[in-house]
């Protein structure tokens, strides 16, 4: 313990006036030192690329079956390792059954139907009924007053004269909504009916009640919401499509990620298996099933009813370019690392040029007219192709070539994203950066994910790259508030403002940084593999992470040229704790600043226009803080950490402005 010490009239003194200092000082901000930041107005430099942020889908977190992709029923199609996984048999008194009221078989047509070799055959053993129910993803998100679709695959043996009633139904037995389809004839048939629902519940299922005696076979079992984006049948979850659209993102990437790699060559992303009708599309377990052994998923499988049809859709949908990333014949090195013996390579490389003529072909070409019978005769104007994922070493280059000028002779136009495999430095990294420069790829995918202290270290990473290399595409990257792959990590405040940071960084950098995208996008509250993620969502509701009103603020304040934006002649980069970018935007003829406080005090700032180019006097300012670094959104507070403004006026060329502890601030200055 330390000893008390007497208190001399001095000393006493002396701390009277230091707190004297302290009032003064917090009484007069401008007592305190000011920051001054000045922006050049008028001297234009890197063009910034519209597809500059962007968006990283992968299947992850339950992103598609069970997320994005809007379909209710889980293991529609008797598919799974185990064909009932997600269904089950009532044989219970509160359903009036006894146990030899019938019984489901699952069989194996495989040799007629590869695709999709299994159905049901249900067989009700006497008049009174038999009762089947699914419990969705985690359970079903079902909406009081929306109406939703069922339909189904059917047929019934001679003699049989089945009618099958539906009905939503709340975890304690109550209905919500029903209907009733007939089944006749002995042929396969689709039948669909639509129903209302009376109340708003997450955890709903639904039941199939077959009545009289009899045997039916049925597949292809599917509920959908009308209330679909842009009400598409067969469509995608409304809310998590517009989280994406209000980003304003440049491109779109899909399907991932690891996911295109697969554990085993054959678990695979095959982008031509999952066009069509649906029911064409064979489903395989996805890679994230059983991948951590702390979040076990092993109802997590890919019926693909959101494909690459669907992918360019909703790119376009969000005014995005697509970028589909496609496998190179190397599977996830992390688990089998098998590989496609090079001279063995030629399907997959014609599986990447059929991709670009599906999505660009005339409607007379082969996969172009694919494309127009689906719907959609014009191109898709695709101009990116990734070939690989994370691969690395001297195998990911060899084939790389192979793809790169199969690719270029066929199509020059079309730039091809490149990797530089899973780590941002190192042994491996040194080597790709090295060898695709030397073949002058066009676009060279690197991936962060790394603590905040490190994305704010290297706001800079990009200031000294050689600017007659290849272009860079940050393809994957996010903060970690614990470590890479634990499941403790949070989407924290602290996290969101390195990332912003960081950012800047890019920004300033857009002669080099063409695209940039966080990763990964979606996460089921009770589903995810892998965390932090930048949108969360459960079975009724989504939420943005302070990470995503980052990502957003930047998307939806671009600008079309970097302006330079100086502290002591020098660019920001951590000085003083302060991180900034500028840019200028021609339609609005608008000055943007981005600055970002890392300091845990208030930073009194001016903000100096220098230029031949006036303002106007007025700005928006857009801020972004935090009281707690540890802070998150929750569905409970989904916009705890969002952005706020506010209009502020000023004299002159200098903006005086006082930038809030842990924030992140853009100011859009209108030029005369």
């Amino acid at each position: 313990m330390t000893q008390p010490v007497m208190k001399s009239k001095a000393s006493v003194l002396v701390r009277s006036l230091t707190l004297l200092m302290i009032a003064v000082s917090s009484a007069h901000p401008l007592a305190a030192q000011t920051s001054v930041i000045k922006v050049q107005t008028d001297r234009y430099q890197a063009e910034i690329q519209p597809t500059m942020w962007g968006i990283f889908f992968e299947d992850i977190n339950f992103a598609a079956d069970g997320g994005i992709g809007a379909e209710l029923i889980k293991n529609r199609s008797f598919e799974f390792s185990d064909p009932l996984m997600g269904w089950k048999m009532y044989n219970m008194s509160k359903y009036s059954l006894n146990k030899q009221s019938g019984s489901i078989q699952i069989i194996n047509r495989s040799e007629e139907n590869t695709a999709n070799p299994h159905f049901a055959r249900v067989q009700i053993n006497s008049d009174s009924s038999l009762v089947i129910s699914n419990e969705g993803f985690r359970g079903m998100g079902i909406h009081s007053g929306e109406r939703y679709h069922f339909s189904l695959w059917a047929r019934q043996q001679e003699g049989s004269d089945t009618k099958i009633g539906i009905a939503l139904i709340t975890p304690q037995g109550k209905s919500m909504g029903e209907a009733e389809v007939n089944i006749t004839g002995t042929e396969w048939k689709k039948y669909t009916v639509s129903l209302l629902a009376s109340a708003t519940e997450a955890k709903a299922n639904i039941t199939l009640r077959f009545t009289k005696k009899g045997i039916v076979d049925v597949d292809m079992i599917s509920l959908f919401p009308q209330d679909t984006w842009k009400q598409r049948p067969n469509g995608l979850r409304k809310d998590l499509v517009q989280l994406l659209a209000d980003m304003k993102p440049g491109f779109v990437r899909f399907p991932g990620g690891c996911i295109v790699e697969g554990y085993h060559l054959d678990m695979r992303y095959q982008w031509k298996k999952t066009i069509g009708a649906v029911e064409t599309r064979e489903v395989i377990k996805n890679r994230w099933n059983d991948e951590f052994k702390h979040r076990p998923a092993a109802d997590y499988f890919q019926s693909f009813g959101v494909g690459f049809y669907e992918y360019f859709q909703l790119a376009e949908d969000i005014g995005a370019s697509p970028l589909p990333i496609i496998s190179c014949g190397m599977a996830c090195q992390f688990n089998s690392a098998e590989l496609v013996p090079l001279n063995s390579l030629d399907p997959y490389v014609q599986d990447a040029l059929d991709l670009i003529e599906f999505a660009n072909g005339t409607a007379d070409s082969k996969w172009g007219k694919v494309r127009t019978q689906l719907g959609h005769p014009a191109s898709f104007n695709l101009k990116f192709i990734g070939v690989g994922n994370e691969q690395w070493g001297p195998e990911y280059i060899e084939r790389y070539k192979i793809f790169a000028s199969a690719i270029q002779s066929k199509y020059p136009g079309i730039k091809i994203v490149s990797g530089t495999g899973p780590f941002s430095e190192g042994e491996l990294f040194d080597y790709a950066s090295k060898e695709l420069k030397a073949l002058k790829a066009d676009l060279v995918d690197e991936h962060y994910y790394r603590d905040p202290k490190w994305f704010l270290d290297h706001a800079d990473r990009y200031d000294a790259y050689d600017r007659s290399g290849p272009k860079i595409f940050a393809g994957e990257y996010a903060a970690q508030s614990v470590s890479t792959t634990s499941p403790e990590n949070k989407n924290t405040w602290l996290c969101a403002l390195s990332e912003a940071a960081f950012m800047t960084g890019l920004e300033r950098n857009a002669d080099v940084v063409h695209m940039a995208s966080y990763a990964p996008l979606f996460a089921h509250a009770e589903g995810w593999q892998w965390t932090p993620d930048l949108i969360w969502f459960d079975n009724l509701n989504a939420y943005g992470t302070p990470s995503y009103y980052v990502q957003k603020m930047f998307g939806t304040n671009k600008g079309n040229r970097v302006l330079p934006i100086l502290m002591d002649g020098l660019p920001l980069e951590g000085k003083q704790q302060l991180y900034a970018s500028a840019s200028w935007e021609e339609a609005g003829r608008e000055v943007i600043i981005k600055v970002v406080n890392t300091d845990n005090a208030m930073k009194h700032t001016e903000i100096q226009m220098e230029g031949k180019v006036k303002n106007s006097g007025t700005a928006k300012q857009i801020i972004l803080k935090g009281d707690d670094a540890s802070a998150v959104n929750s569905f409970a507070s989904p916009q705890y950490i969002a952005p706020q403004e506010k209009v502020v006026s000023f004299k002159g060329q200098t903006i005086v402005l006082d930038l809030p502890p842990q924030s992140f601030t853009i100011l859009r200055v209108k030029m005369k």
